[in-house]
């Protein structure tokens, strides 16, 4: 008999905490959860109060026959699954499977896998929080719910094994929303003027630039060339003189440290990881990494958190760290206010070891790992480094009644610039300009005028780093759930990745458009973040979870059942395509599929006759005169191909043709700009 025996999810968890606690003690894995709600049925029982039917989950019998001939083998059993919601649930199904009493004190739990955390946690259990399970309970049933009930919607009217979710239906509408906004955006036209300027009588020319900003003194914007060429007209011989000279001191400050969000914001723009990539990752940093001369070791903190909060040891670990690598004076103890609606049980992410500098443990880690770390690391390290000072002057320049502005930056002191600069979506390199010494009443010399014509652009495509920002600020899901509902949705091929861009589908319109106009209360974004905030309250003791859900079923169920009577007579209109099926005569209608739109037989099932649909471009081939098709690539990158390729003709190009083009043999072409066809292996005959 052992005197104790440890529980966590995974094997890896268990191997680094087995490394820090000696005596007899044993630490075995649960493999996450073992209970759920079934897969074969709702598993909710409505008419009684919302009671769920939990059952063991399938291949998980011979796990669970282990754990409880290790429970009855051991004197004191520990529940150290993950310390959040969903970690607190397998705990309290672990304490179900292995009959331990709800009051007794058996669960641990500890922010970072290093062996003061846990030692430390095995000697301060306390009993399972109930408040954490009813608000994971209350998510599990009210998603199960409302997808039961939803998704047949779509069976019958879309096609089946379609799937609505309350957060994953909502994030789609945000991508098709987007979507609309662009193919309605009419870019508007307007225009800039910028004076390259330099200084008179000097042997070494410093060139700087001026934009046009205002006349006398009031803003004017430019829309067309008519007002581009008076102004150019008016400013052609006039003065440039300094009129004003603003001289001033910017301080920026670092980023807090990591929460799961802002991690996976980054890891998305600095490193080019998925969502789901940056979690396993962070897993596996979190459960443990071999290091020579310490053991499996955790090395960061736990990575699911919406808290910018650190601890005062980590504080000064990061006091101790910043002050040997830099000098004291990039040292600045700093604070960051976490949101209000933020659950700050767990401190940020950050390295549970400040002294683990990423290039000196490198060969122990992937290359993943390593630039996962270094990123978690550097972020946390300059959270509590001194601001970066810049020297600022801004100079107004008038030429002819005619305001024209130049400002220039340098940077005076790094900071926590030295260590680290946090990415923004579709930034653009930080250019330090310095201007050369100007003073008042100084005129300058005008070297040249540019005029610049520019369009309005439409709101950029989401990618997954700018929707897990998106989803936050909505207060749609929590930290849990970013990875898992963007992965969902891509699955379900709602949405598609197009060179990081999120586009909806054909498929994820048609779905939208019916959730929208049938179920709009259930894809409001206010009223999915509305219960987010009551998920919270229960987790606070604030709520009791079966009132919530009782609350939102009564409206939900009269909703539901009004669509499908609405529905039930409703046919969705089928686009009839130009295409005659050539089995029966009858002109194809285009419907949607796993990989998107292809043709089908109205007739069905009397016909069952489909076909790929092949778009066509209003250009026909620049070398036969046929039509061209579009195609895609496995990575959805467009290609142009002559509908006769192969067979006559082997026009095939990344670009798309333009009416008039003039055919340019293969032998000239640049090999890069022409796609790849599949060639046929040759067939060689070994010599005897």
């Amino acid at each position: 008999m052992v005197d104790k025996l440890i529980i966590v999810e995974s094997p890896a968890k268990a191997n680094t905490i087995k490394k820090f606690l000696g005596g007899s003690t044993k630490v075995i894995a649960s493999m996450g959860h073992i209970r759920d709600l079934p897969k074969s049925k709702m598993g909710v029982d409505i008419e009684n109060n919302f009671e769920p039917e939990y059952i063991n989950i399938r291949g998980k019998a011979s796990l669970i026959k282990e754990l409880k001939k290790e429970a009855k083998n051991a004197k004191k059993v520990f529940l150290a699954t993950d310390p959040d919601r969903e970690g607190e649930a397998i705990a309290w199904h672990l304490a179900h499977i292995l009959e331990i009493p709800e009051d007794t004190v058996c669960r641990v739990t500890f922010n970072e896998i290093t062996k003061e955390a846990v030692q430390k946690a095995i000697k301060n259990p306390r009993k399972i929080d109930k408040d954490l399970i009813d608000a994971q309970q209350a998510r599990r049933i009210l998603d199960r719910i409302v997808g039961y009930k939803i998704s047949p919607v779509l069976w019958k009217k879309v096609k089946k094994g379609l799937s609505a979710g309350r957060v994953q239906s909502v994030a789609v509408r945000l991508i098709c929303e987007r979507e609309e906004e662009i193919e309605k955006f009419v870019p508007i036209e307007y225009w800039n003027i910028y004076a390259e300027l330099s200084k008179l009588n000097i042997k070494k020319k410093q060139s700087f630039d001026a934009k046009l900003v205002g006349k006398n003194g009031k803003k004017i914007e430019l829309s067309s060339k008519q007002d581009v060429d008076k102004i150019l007209a008016d400013i052609e011989n006039a003065k440039f003189v300094v009129e004003d000279i603003k001289k001033s001191e910017k301080k920026r400050t670092p980023a807090p440290p990591f929460t799961t969000s802002t991690m996976q914001q980054e890891a998305s723009r600095k490193l080019g990881f998925t969502l789901k990539k940056t979690m396993s990752v962070a897993q596996k940093l979190y459960e443990g990494i071999k290091i020579p001369g310490r053991g499996s070791i955790g090395l960061i903190t736990y990575m699911r958190t919406d808290s910018t909060r650190i601890s005062g040891e980590a504080r000064e670990a990061a006091k101790k760290q910043i002050e040997k690598e830099f000098g004291t004076e990039y040292y600045e103890n700093r604070f960051y206010k976490t949101k209000t609606d933020a659950q700050d049980a767990h401190e940020a992410i950050r390295p549970t070891y400040s002294e683990l500098v990423p290039d000196e443990i490198k060969e122990s880690l992937t290359t993943d790992e390593y630039k996962l770390y270094k990123l978690i690391y550097n972020r946390f390290l300059a959270s509590q480094m001194a601001s970066a000072i810049f020297d600022t002057v801004s100079v107004s320049i008038n030429a002819n009644k005619y305001n024209f502005k130049a400002n220039g930056q340098t940077l005076k002191f790094k900071g926590f610039m030295a260590l680290y600069v946090e990415s923004a979506d579709n930034e653009k390199d930080e250019k330090y300009i310095a201007l050369p010494d100007l003073e008042l009443k100084e005129e300058v010399k005008k070297e040249k005028i540019d005029a610049k014509q520019s369009f309005t652009e439409p709101p950029p495509r989401y990618t997954e780093a700018s929707l897990v920002k998106a989803l936050e600020e909505k207060g749609i899901g929590r930290p849990s759930t970013y990875s898992p509902t963007i992965t969902t949705i891509l699955e379900r091929r709602y949405i598609e990745k197009i060179q990081k861009q999120l586009h909806p589908t054909e498929l994820g319109k048609v779905v939208n458009k019916l959730l929208v106009e049938n179920f709009e209360n259930i894809l409001d974004v206010e009223f999915t973040a509305k219960m987010e905030n009551q998920f919270d309250e229960i987790a606070e003791g604030k709520e009791k979870w079966k009132q919530v859900i009782s609350d939102f079923y009564g409206p939900f169920e009269v909703v539901v059942e009004k669509v499908e009577k609405e529905l039930e007579h409703v046919k969705l209109e089928e686009e009839v395509s130009d295409v005659p099926c050539d089995k029966c005569g009858r002109m194809m209608v285009i419907k949607y599929g796993r990989y998107g739109k292809f043709l089908a037989c109205p007739g069905y099932p009397e016909c069952k006759n489909a076909k790929p649909l092949v778009e066509i471009i209003d250009v026909p081939c620049p070398k036969c005169g046929a039509k061209v098709q579009v195609r895609k690539t496995k990575k959805k990158r467009n290609y142009y191909i002559c509908e006769n390729n192969p067979k006559s003709c082997d026009y095939i190009s990344w670009n798309k043709p333009k009416k008039g083009e003039k055919y340019v043999p293969d032998s000239e072409k640049v090999d890069e700009e022409k796609p790849k066809t599949k060639r046929k292996r040759k067939t060689v005959t070994k010599k005897k």
